[in-house]
């Protein structure tokens, strides 16, 4: 499963996530994660079909490189505890 952030640095959710993510990564070295820059890749904001206002957004893939499901804005981190748990082997 790989998890992929979608984020900008003038979104405060996305500030409020990434010390949540960073702690999740650290615990969960088998977990592939990839962060873009809302502004920097058009080609993830296309592929993904993501809103400006709907950041942070996380998209979970399975090992086909296929969308699970996703989830924007703040969410704690037990919710995001629950969704790697639930899809990893995915």
């Amino acid at each position: 499963m790989k998890v992929l952030k979608i984020g900008a640095v003038w979104c405060s959710g996305c500030l409020v996530m990434r010390p949540i993510w960073k702690k999740i990564e650290a615990e969960n070295p088998w977990l592939q994660t990839e962060y873009y820059e809302y502004d920097d890749h058009p080609e993830i904001v296309e592929k993904y079909g993501l809103e400006a206002g709907r950041l942070p957004t996380f998209i979970f893939l399975n090992s086909s490189g296929e969308e699970i499901t996703r989830v924007s804005g703040e969410v704690e981190e037990k919710e995001l505890l629950k969704m790697i748990e639930q899809y990893k082997e995915e």
